[in-house]
């Protein structure tokens, strides 16, 4: 049985579906076969108690919501068939009402809203022209010399200096006891770096090499361990070398420690540089083009947005921060220490970007089905598997982390659309 309410907007649906009969039996007892394996009901081997006595035991309620759960997806998809409805995110799902005749759900479910696109060709939007300066060449190269910069060991009766390296031990205690952590041998710090507890690089400078030092520190209130932030520490240092750095030269030698094909003097290096930095700043010009471009023609569009997409977004978002915070070996728990910030913060911060996305996907699909743009299932196989060669992935695993042969269609379709607005949009000369 199926009962629609539609809200005042008009993708806001609640429809209610009822299983009931054979359907709703059947689901009662497969839940049973499957809760009897794990339940001990004495006289009787695990799995092999009669129905009748298990009830007796725990009653038919205790199967009610396993029986739900059966049915669920069954109900769901009879909820969009018979109402002939393509929800845009999942539904919220609830439970009216549940005995041993039927289980009754309610589901709120939201379909794509109206998008009204009232311009989206003329706009005279265009990529801007990239050039890269001989200041910028210079700065590269400046980079590069720094980047393969030797470390000379300094004269035995020379000092610390700021910019230098020195190859510490150090051991850190607090209330005359070592602390966990506070430990290094042989440790290379570059002082004016910053990378220790501030004041302690600072009181290196001047030091010699086999000199011995206690240094007093504070460690920051805001610093990650409870138990030495705000607190005062002692480290014993001993200092075995002193490096400095020392600039190369544009020669022969720099040219083989680059090792990049055709590079061997200034000239061929500058044109290198040249290339790489251009081929970086049209693709990041790309990219702004188009943001730009989505813009303009997101201004022109009327669209009602629930705010249930926004939010599915927002997860979304957050799971790919969470994804990328992990592969550097950071959790969104010490994030938030970090930043300073909570989960709330976190949504609040991401909620411009999510309403922009979920505005441009529906913009687009707009714009794609105005213009007929299609993507046959041909042009999709060829295009996974490129991308499969690209990411040298096989196809089959390449698809199933992509999100399948559909997401690759859409994907393609997607891009064809931005390349219809980009044509469309053109400067008139």
């Amino acid at each position: 049985m199926t009962k629609t309410e539609t809200k005042e907007k008009k993708n806001y649906h609640n429809v209610e579906i009822k299983i009931e009969g054979k359907e709703w039996e059947d689901a009662l007892d497969k839940a049973f076969k499957e809760k009897v394996k794990k339940v001990n009901v004495d006289g009787f081997r695990k799995g092999k108690c009669p129905r009748n006595i298990y009830e007796k035991k725990f009653g038919k309620e205790s199967l009610y919501l396993d029986g739900a759960d059966i049915v669920l997806q069954d109900a769901y998809t009879k909820a969009l068939e018979e109402n002939n409805l393509v929800p845009v995110i999942q539904p919220e799902v609830n439970i009216k009402s549940i005995d041993d005749k039927a289980v009754t759900f309610t589901f709120k479910i939201i379909t794509k809203p109206l998008v009204k696109v009232n311009k989206y060709k003329g706009l005279n939007i265009e990529p801007n022209e990239v050039s890269v300066s001989k200041e910028e060449i210079d700065h590269e190269i400046e980079h590069l010399l720094e980047q393969y910069e030797e470390l000379v060991a300094k004269d035995e009766n020379a000092t610390i200096e700021n910019g230098d390296v020195a190859i510490i031990d150090f051991e850190g205690f607090k209330d005359g006891v070592a602390f966990e952590g506070g430990k290094g041998e042989n440790y290379s710090l570059e002082i004016g770096s910053n990378t220790f507890i501030p004041g302690f690089e600072e009181q290196l400078i001047g030091m010699k090499a086999g000199e011995e030092k206690e240094i007093k520190v504070m460690f920051p209130n805001d610093y990650m361990s409870e138990d030495l932030k705000g607190q005062e520490a002692t480290f014993k240092v001993k200092v075995h070398e002193i490096k400095e750095k020392k600039q190369r030269e544009l020669d022969e030698d720099f040219f083989f420690d680059l090792g990049i094909d055709g590079v061997n003097d200034e000239e061929s290096l500058r044109k290198e540089i040249e290339t790489n930095l251009k081929a970086h700043k049209e693709m990041d010009e790309e990219n702004a083009y188009i943001d730009r471009l989505l813009d303009a023609v997101a201004k022109n569009v009327e669209v009602d947005i629930p705010e249930e997409m926004v939010n599915e977004e927002i997860d979304r978002l957050m799971k790919r921060m969470e994804q990328q915070l992990a592969m550097q070996g950071i959790s969104l728990d010490l994030y938030y220490q970090i930043s300073k910030s909570d989960e709330k913060d976190l949504r609040n911060h991401l909620e411009k970007d999510a309403y922009q996305n979920v505005l441009y996907r529906l913009m687009l699909e707009e714009i794609m089905n105005m213009e007929k743009i299609e993507v046959s299932s041909e042009e999709a196989i060829e295009e996974a598997k490129k991308l499969a060669e690209k990411y040298q992935m096989e196809q089959e695993v390449f698809l199933e982390q992509f999100g399948g042969l559909d997401m690759v269609q859409y994907d393609l379709e997607m891009r064809k659309t931005i390349e219809l607005l980009k044509e469309a949009n053109k400067a008139s000369k």
